[in-house]
């Protein structure tokens, strides 16, 4: 028996499920240990100001340290570009969209919103990039899981809203997608639409087990994305963009963003490497924007 820590969302419990399902599949039986953590609970504040997207996965990894659970289940760009002392990253599983998605009642998509329009985020990523396309726009701070997010969306609070295609895509409300953003205008956050379990390190019996689960193209994109990330030293909750994907089977191409908060700079920069180096192939792409002033962008968002 496999125990799952999850927070409880919708989209959280959906990961897990598949999860379990996948493990079942394999013949192991896994349960549910679901969790509120301090990022569910505090929704009043953007989570750069209240300590990162590690506050979602604290309270599971405080499950794992307790022995009441024996894995984690995450979103990939929830989780830190260094892990905690004492967990590891298991494996990835096959990536779903890795694109942000706009979701309006009342506007076909991201050209067609009026001058000024409200804009609802979380995400300092989002928000960033948005502004630069669009200095016009009013960006909004709006959190909660995806039912919340669209019932103020729909309640009138916003224009539009930015979530991510994936999440949309697991719950089944696709149909509310207007307008799949390409990375020319959003560049998607680090990991996103993988979904990736913890354990505690060294745990080599629960390794071995979710071993079949471990999807090789997704390990690499990760791999590449998080050593951009660490590369900057930023985090989940910092202006990073990165989305790398493959070109051939041994070619990776990785395209890498810092983008001030109120979007009047953009810093880009992007490379080709080998699959079997993606490491290498993110700091090269992280030290490429570091030449171009990256680390200042970032001191900038850190002190605000």
């Amino acid at each position: 028996m496999i125990r799952i820590a999850t927070r409880r969302s919708r989209l959280a419990l959906w990961q897990a499920e598949h999860v379990a399902a996948r493990l079942k599949a394999l013949g192991i039986e896994a349960e549910l240990v679901p969790m509120v953590t301090e990022g569910d609970q505090r929704l009043d504040s953007s989570l750069a100001r209240i300590g990162g997207k590690g506050l979602f996965i604290k309270a599971l990894e405080q499950a794992m340290t307790d022995d009441r659970a024996d894995i984690a289940v995450h979103s990939m760009k929830d989780v830190p570009a260094h892990m905690p002392q004492g967990f590891e990253l298991a494996v990835v599983l096959a990536a779903g969209s890795p694109f942000d998605a706009l979701v309006s009642t009342h506007h076909a998509g991201f050209e067609a919103l009026p001058r000024g329009a409200r804009v609802g985020t979380a995400s300092v990523r989002r928000r960033s990039q948005l502004l630069h396309a669009r200095p016009d726009l009013q960006i909004g701070l709006v959190r909660g899981n995806v039912e919340t997010r669209l019932g103020k969306l729909d309640a009138g609070a916003f224009d539009a809203i930015i979530l991510a295609c994936a999440g949309l895509e697991r719950l089944g409300l696709a149909e509310r997608i207007r307008e799949r953003l390409p990375a020319s205008l959003s560049l998607p956050a680090i990991g996103q639409g993988v979904v990736g379990i913890e354990c505690r390190e060294g745990d080599t019996h629960i390794r071995d087990q979710l071993a079949p689960l471990h999807d090789t193209a997704s390990g690499t994109r990760i791999a590449a994305e998080r050593a951009f990330g660490a590369a900057l030293g930023g985090d989940c909750s910092s202006p990073i963009a990165a989305f790398a994907e493959a070109v051939d089977a041994e070619t990776l191409r990785l395209r890498g963003r810092v983008a001030a908060m109120d979007g009047s700079q953009l810093l880009e920069a992007e490379a080709l490497g080998a699959t079997d180096s993606p490491e290498a192939l993110g700091r090269a792409v992280a030290q490429a924007l570091l030449d171009q002033g990256a680390g200042e962008l970032l001191d900038a968002a850190e002190a605000l």
